[in-house]
């Protein structure tokens, strides 16, 4: 147990799907998982524990942002022995080959500016665990998922006084899209030696103004589940 986490020390599998949203956690879990079984409600971010193909995988909602992502994954390794985590999280498309509700593949992120609130990445870019990337290129070409791999961007500040004009720099650089935790995934787990991968499905999309309807959650978000759970088996 710990401050935040309530779950026992065994309750958690070395693999870590990290999702922000409670209920797609349960979703997920639901949906995908063998005999899941809830071991955290703390606060209201759920974490389940069961199998996907006879392999032990956990499922743990983390929250918005970085601050709140960080507590439970230094958590998860530091007193669950996690090894592995895959973020299966929401972003904003800012390059139009794209598509609303694709899937990207965070090949290297860095913070978005200076006022993104997290200084400490700026300009110093971090990336995923070589294997797990590599794998899930092969996962999804196997699995039949069009995915887009590259730059991301990273952000604290969502709702930011410069409106679409901030991504102006980060969309000449090439990044595909912006979220608001690849940033502190890749940087945690490299302090602690764990295995890292990003895996985003974009629900709203800055180059165009689409935006995803409510009523698409959660089934929206199988292609990312079904390939980072594949991932986290063939990579056990």
């Amino acid at each position: 147990m710990t401050p935040h986490i309530e779950a026992g020390r065994r309750d958690y599998a070395e693999t870590v799907l990290l999702p922000g949203d409670p209920e797609r956690a349960q979703w997920m879990a639901e949906m995908f998982l063998e005999a899941p079984r809830c071991v955290n409600r703390r606060r209201g971010a759920l974490g389940f524990t069961g199998r996907f193909r006879g392999k032990p995988v956990s499922i743990q909602a983390t929250g918005i942002g970085a601050p709140s992502f960080l507590i439970y994954a230094f958590e998860l390794m530091e007193y669950y022995g996690v090894k592995t985590l895959i973020r299966t999280g929401t972003c904003g498309g800012l390059s139009e080959d794209v598509p609303l509700r694709g899937v990207v593949i965070s090949s290297e992120v860095r913070a978005e500016s200076a006022i993104s609130g997290q200084v400490f990445g700026l300009y110093q870019p971090a990336g995923p665990d070589p294997a797990l990337h590599a794998r899930a290129l092969q996962c999804a070409a196997d699995l039949g998922i069009a995915c887009s791999a590259g730059l991301t961007i990273c952000s604290d500040v969502f709702h930011h006084p410069d409106g679409r004009a901030r991504f102006d720099e980060p969309m000449a650089l090439g990044a595909l899209a912006v979220d608001m935790e690849t940033s502190a995934l890749y940087r945690i787990a490299a302090q602690f030696g764990a295995r890292a991968l990003s895996l985003l499905t974009v629900v709203d999309h800055v180059a165009t103004g689409e935006l995803i309807d409510d009523s698409e959650r959660q089934a929206l978000f199988t292609d990312m589940t079904r390939l980072a759970l594949e991932v986290a088996v063939e990579s056990s």
